[in-house]
């Protein structure tokens, strides 16, 4: 008798941020990019890189979810921006290493 296994999307929840909600899909592709929710709306953050250093995030869009607004989307990318060296640790840890990844909630304003 075989057992049927149950699958699921895992999405580790990587940083918390006065509402902002930063998460990864356990079926992830290059490039690296990270999710962020806030508010009931979510945008995807791709992080470019060359030599090891972030040189542009580009944003799109997540099908069918309401894109966050222009002032929550700043706020996501300055939060990326200061934060790129975890997220980019987190991601070769998850996707990479195959390990769990922590959540971490900031406390303190950018």
């Amino acid at each position: 008798m075989q057992r049927k296994i149950k699958t699921t999307t895992i999405m580790p929840k990587i940083f918390e941020y006065f509402g902002f909600v930063f998460f990864f899909y356990s079926n992830e592709h290059e490039p690296i990019h990270v999710h962020v929710t806030h508010k009931g709306c979510q945008s995807i953050f791709e992080l470019i890189m060359d030599n090891g250093i972030l040189t542009e995030i580009r944003v799109r869009e997540k099908a069918g979810e309401e894109p966050l607004s222009s002032k929550d989307q700043k706020t996501a990318e300055e939060f990326i921006r200061k934060y790129s060296k975890n997220i980019i640790t987190k991601w070769i840890k998850f996707f990479v290493l195959r390990q769990a990844v922590k959540s971490t909630t900031i406390k303190t304003k950018l």
